[in-house]
């Protein structure tokens, strides 16, 4: 299962071109898809109308959609959070914590476009895909 993050989203949402929007592009009938609710909830609040906001939310609902909240989540989330800063890498947002830990914790990759997540990949082994 891969979750699209985000920064994909925005982009292809946007009609942005790059490799990630690309390969999502390719990829929306041939691969089980997913997101979070976080990232659900991200692409939500960056539009600008309700009307808008309902016809990408029922484009985003075709999709496989996983819960992470809770407490379990949230303390290993934290605990990755300081580990990469003990390496000297300080996540800038909460959220790709959560994201990344629960990609690691469920055994999906993620696609992306956020620099956050490179320590995920390189240090607590966040499987990514690289298109």
């Amino acid at each position: 299962m891969v979750v699209i993050d985000t920064t994909v989203w925005v982009d292809y949402l946007q009609g942005a071109q790059n490799v990630e929007t690309d390969w999502l592009d390719q990829q929306l009938d041939r691969q089980r898809l997913a997101l979070t609710d976080v990232i659900f909830c991200e692409v939500l609040q960056g539009l600008s109308d309700d009307a808008t906001a309902k016809e990408v939310e029922d484009l985003l609902l075709r999709f496989e959609m996983f819960a992470t909240g809770g407490v379990d989540l949230a303390r290993e989330a934290a605990r990755n959070y300081r580990t990469l800063r003990s390496r000297g890498r300080t996540v800038r947002k909460t959220i790709d914590c959560l994201i990344a830990t629960f990609c690691i914790r469920e055994g999906h990759s993620l696609l992306h476009r956020d620099r956050d997540f490179d320590p995920f990949e390189k240090f607590l082994e966040l499987s990514v895909v690289h298109p």
